[in-house]
């Protein structure tokens, strides 16, 4: 029996040979080259994942944090102004710059469909002083974007 023990090739050395054969052929250095590398990428992921749901949980939730006030609300709205007849491919970059003659502009709100995400054709613009609203209603009926827009004083809801 010990003659057919040491004549009998184990699975081991099989696998060596195919292994060493297969780490001569370019292809396969490459594929090991990136499954080495999606690795890599993977763990990274894996840790800014992590990362962010840390973050998360450090972050206080809404109820924590505090909500605007009916006054801000109003000195918000007593600073913005309603802009209607938008052109529908607006920016709000292309409307701050409309407006930006008029003063210093907080945001540009351009309100959109909720269920298609397409632009409703309106938006609201927020300037840092009230004393400004007055310039930006002067633009009423001027011409964005070869439309005629209709400028006035946004209306508290």
């Amino acid at each position: 029996m010990a003659d057919t023990e040491s004549t009998t090739p184990t699975n081991n050395a099989a696998e060596t040979v195919i292994d060493s054969a297969e780490d001569d052929d370019p292809e396969i250095l490459l594929m090991k080259q990136r499954v080495e590398e999606m690795e890599r990428e993977a763990n990274k992921l894996r840790e800014l994942q992590a990362a962010a749901e840390k973050a998360e949980r450090s972050t206080p939730s809404a109820e924590q944090v505090p909500m605007e006030t009916e006054e801000d609300k109003a000195a918000a709205d007593s600073r913005s102004i309603y802009v209607g007849n938008v052109d529908y491919s607006a920016t709000p970059e292309e409307i701050q710059q409309h407006f930006q003659a008029c003063g210093t502009i907080n945001r540009v709100t351009i309100l959109c469909d909720k269920f298609t995400g397409h632009p409703k054709g309106y938006a609201y613009v927020e300037f840092a002083e009230a004393e400004f609203v007055d310039a930006a209603l002067a633009m009423d009926n001027s011409l964005f974007r070869g439309r005629l827009i209709k400028v006035c004083h946004a209306k508290a809801d």
